[in-house]
């Protein structure tokens, strides 16, 4: 099955949540969906972003489960932007 992973670049967070619990609630929301392979924080640009990998069928299928966890953080974290990219070899192709 691919692989593909979300990039979500977070802005503020709500009241009272800390910035820890971001990353941990992202999988959680991915894997209510799909297998989670494995998840990270990165800096990109001098942004911070939750990063999480996961199985899915297809791109469609990639992209809803993206959606759910981007939907989910809504009330949590401010969500800047979000990428799907499907894992090619040894390239991570950004999805549409």
């Amino acid at each position: 099955m691919p692989s593909y992973r979300v990039t979500l670049a977070v802005g503020a967070l709500a009241p009272g949540v800390a910035p820890d619990a971001v990353l941990p609630e992202a999988a959680r929301l991915v894997a209510e969906r799909t297998v989670v392979e494995a998840q990270d924080v990165r800096l990109l640009r001098g942004v911070p972003c939750a990063v999480v990998r996961y199985e899915a069928a297809e791109d469609s299928d990639a992209v809803a489960i993206a959606r759910h966890a981007v939907d989910g953080l809504r009330d949590t974290v401010e969500i800047r932007s979000d990428r799907v990219t499907r894992r090619d070899g040894a390239r991570w192709t950004p999805i549409a």
